[in-house]
């Protein structure tokens, strides 16, 4: 792969690229930071083309939301497809494409989630998700983890507690922050490398304590993505499930990330055998477009419709997106991505753990399937955060046309989220850890 600096451009293309860049200046309002300093033309696969002719390697399948790689045929033919029967339809109408898509997502989830409403993001499902679990118990109290991220809505950014909280006034009454389970970097100073789940009791004797006896839900993603890239230790989540139950909460698992196939398991919350009382499903749903589902069982549907549920937006149950949908989970079932990213992943996870053998830095390498993160660390023994070399590897790995995501903690530890495409090519797997070998190489020496 060429070095950035190698690419051929001409006076054209830079003088195109610099009005961009100075129209982007004048008129785009900054929402997460900088932006990466590349202007894309196209993108196809795990590929990002840019308009003075690089290729970057997309090793976060855009924001986590491209699992079939970047304008996978199926979802050009499902856009065409849409636009031949309906885009969008006012909120009460029902298009075929809906319909077909919940009876598809019921078929693929235990009996009990079989009530789905079609949204638009993350935050909106899970939003949803919330105000099902408020109307349902009665309460209001809502437990996330520390680490969390949930969407930008009001409700769902009260409990995203991994950015974002800090000068925007209060939020929600009755969100509460319960400890992140990283064995890695224990938050109550008690494991290291193998979580007991000291932190989880902890964490609800700290509820139990705060609460006015109106409990509603506890909302987890099974592995916390800018969270750090971390697994929900093997069976926290059933005792998490058990103690829901105890106390009356709904349990809302989000799996805007892990679920449909990315941690080679079709949903990750299936590994632990724990049925969630709502599921979250948005960015693998949509393959690219924005798509999302609260889903659900009939008890609490009904109980919830009976309340006077209401939860109306403009782009609920649109057909463009449902098409979408559909596409995504044809290629799913026809070339088992599922298995894919199981295999890939482990293939992946391989070959970075033996770059951890040869970099001191790598202090840690998580996750599962193809959603993977890279802890870089000052000293591996003290576990020191390191968030400004993170920060020169992400850069590096840019310039060599590697594109990876750092993911910022409250440690001030750097994480490296890699997340490719399901139907990245092992060739093109291999090409992204020898960049990253590169970089890390070029950034410590």
């Amino acid at each position: 792969m060429a070095d950035i600096t190698e690419s051929s451009t001409d006076g054209v293309t830079d003088s195109l690229a610099a009005d961009l860049w100075e129209r982007a200046n004048d008129h785009l309002l900054r929402y997460g930071g900088e932006f990466v300093p590349l202007i894309a033309s196209r993108a196809e696969g795990a590929w990002v083309h840019t308009i003075d002719g690089r290729s970057i390697l997309d090793f976060t399948s855009g924001q986590m939301c491209a699992t079939l790689g970047h304008n996978h045929p199926r979802i050009v033919e499902a856009v065409n497809r849409a636009g031949e029967e309906a885009y969008h339809l006012f909120s009460g109408m029902l298009a075929p494409a809906v319909i077909e898509l919940a009876d598809r997502l019921a078929d693929l989830l235990p009996d009990a989630l079989s009530k789905v409403m079609l949204l638009s993001t993350g935050g909106e499902s899970n939003e949803a998700a919330l105000r099902l679990a408020r109307l349902h118990t009665g309460g209001f109290e809502v437990l996330g983890f520390s680490r969390s991220w949930h969407g930008m809505t009001a409700g769902a950014a009260s409990l995203t507690y991994s950015a974002g909280h800090k000068g925007y006034g209060p939020a929600t009454p009755g969100t509460m922050a319960l400890p992140t389970p990283d064995p890695y970097r224990c938050p109550i100073r008690h494991c290291r490398d193998a979580c007991d789940q000291t932190c989880l009791q902890v964490g609800m004797e700290l509820y139990d304590a705060q609460s006015v006896g109106a409990p509603a839900a506890v909302i987890v993603e099974p592995i916390l993505s800018s969270g750090g890239v971390v697994p929900l230790p093997d069976g926290y989540l059933a005792s998490l499930a058990e103690m829901c139950r105890a106390r009356g909460m709904v349990l809302v698992v989000d799996e805007a990330q892990t679920g449909l196939g990315r941690t080679g398991e079709m949903f990750a919350f299936e590994r632990e055998g724990v049925v969630p009382d709502v599921l979250t499903l948005s960015k693998t749903l949509g393959g690219g477009l924005p798509l999302a589902a609260t889903i659900t069982s009939e008890a609490i549907e009904e109980d919830c419709h009976a309340k006077g549920f209401l939860n109306y937006t403009s782009h609920v149950s649109d057909p463009l997106p449902a098409r979408a949908g559909l596409a995504v989970l044809d290629v799913l079932a026809s070339e088992n991505l599922a298995g894919r990213a199981a295999e890939l992943g482990a293939h992946l996870r391989a070959s970075l753990t033996e770059l951890q053998a040869r970099h001191e830095v790598i202090g840690d390498v998580r996750g599962r399937g193809l959603m993977l993160g890279v802890e870089l660390v000052g000293d591996r023994d003290a576990r020191t955060p390191a968030p400004e070399l993170t920060g020169k590897v992400t850069q590096r790995c840019l310039e060599l046309g590697l594109h990876v995501n750092i993911v910022q903690l409250p440690s001030a530890s750097g994480v490296l989220r890699i997340a490719p495409p399901l139907t990245s090519t092992r060739a093109e797997l291999d090409t992204g850890v020898a960049i990253l070998d590169r970089a890390l190489t070029d950034c410590t020496t």
